[in-house]
């Protein structure tokens, strides 16, 4: 939390202290030890977005690991730098079998980072597998944090922040993911998802069908970058606008409100009946999680069949 400032006494200006300083200590602090891994968080737009600490450690490595390498190149450019020792890939289609090698240079004593295309390694990124080889061994793994594409549109998003849980992309086939929905109809955190522009109305379709219309809802592009654009809605209204929606995708979903109400969980009950169940097998299904009327929610779901 940052400190409180008396307005009737502020504060005295700040000594001066050398550009070489941060917080009473010297540019060491921001050295990466030999023998360890370091994931760091890259910007998801905005070049700016990166700390004097991602640089030194981008510059001083002996080892970048990095999802995509000319991504990594791309970045040292418009930092204005030059990457430090060997550039290499890990990605998801090697990162398994790549981990324990990168894992034994650092326990030679090489400085290992690793980052992802944007945003933090391992959330919807490669580096889970790294990480997890690295503590498996012993040998020394840390984080430099910085941008995070579902916390910056959680914030924006307008949703409660107190809860939350990341779920990345919904699986690829629609029955999974209706499936999948169905399974979070009733959870009470906030929910975060990412989408591909292109799947981004058809998702927000099939949530408005599953999780209700009237859902409140966030739909975040582009974040950080100059189009940055944050359309909030119920996810029947998002569904609607959301055929021509270009860039980077970060759906934020208010988590389940209890109702007894049976009209507020018709949806629900067409799902379920939609892959197969009983209709009235589907009605008691839902009013066992919700407490609405079973004869209710029978009732409502005929009538909007």
């Amino acid at each position: 939390m940052e400190a409180a400032t008396d307005q009737n006494h502020p504060a005295e200006p700040a000594q001066a202290s050398s550009p070489t300083t941060h917080g009473g200590r010297g540019p060491q602090s921001y050295r990466q030890d030999p023998g360890s891994i370091l994931l760091v968080a890259t910007p998801i737009g905005d070049v700016r977005d990166a700390s004097p600490r991602v640089v030194e450690a981008l510059q001083g490595a002996d080892i970048v690991a990095a999802e995509d390498t000319r991504r990594a190149r791309a970045l040292a450019s418009r930092l204005g730098i030059k990457l430090g020792g060997r550039l290499i890939a890990l990605h998801d289609h090697n990162e398994a079998e790549k981990a324990a090698s990168i894992v034994e240079a650092a326990r030679g004593g090489a400085r290992v980072v690793f980052v992802s295309d944007a945003g933090m390694p391992t959330v919807s990124d490669p580096g889970f597998r790294l990480a997890c080889a690295a503590i498996d061994a012993g040998v020394p793994l840390s984080v430099l944090p910085g941008p995070s594409a579902p916390l910056v549109a959680l914030a924006l998003s307008g949703l409660p922040s107190d809860r939350f849980a990341f779920e990345g992309f919904l699986p690829r086939k629609d029955g999974e993911a209706t499936r999948y929905l169905q399974d979070l109809a009733t959870d009470p955190h906030t929910l975060i998802f990412f989408e591909s522009p292109r799947r981004a109305a058809a998702t927000l379709t099939r949530m408005a069908e599953v999780l209700g219309g009237d859902r409140r809802a966030a739909l975040c592009r582009e974040l950080t970058k100059d189009y940055e654009e944050v359309r909030r809605g119920t996810l029947g209204e998002l569904a609607e606008g959301a055929d021509s929606i270009l860039g980077e995708v970060t759906i934020v979903v208010a988590g389940y409100e209890r109702s007894a109400r049976a009209e507020d969980h018709v949806g629900a009950v067409l799902a379920l009946a939609a892959e197969g169940m009983r209709l009235k097998d589907a009605a008691a299904e839902v009013a066992a999680a919700t407490g609405a009327r079973k004869n209710d929610l029978y009732k409502a779901a005929l009538a909007a069949k």
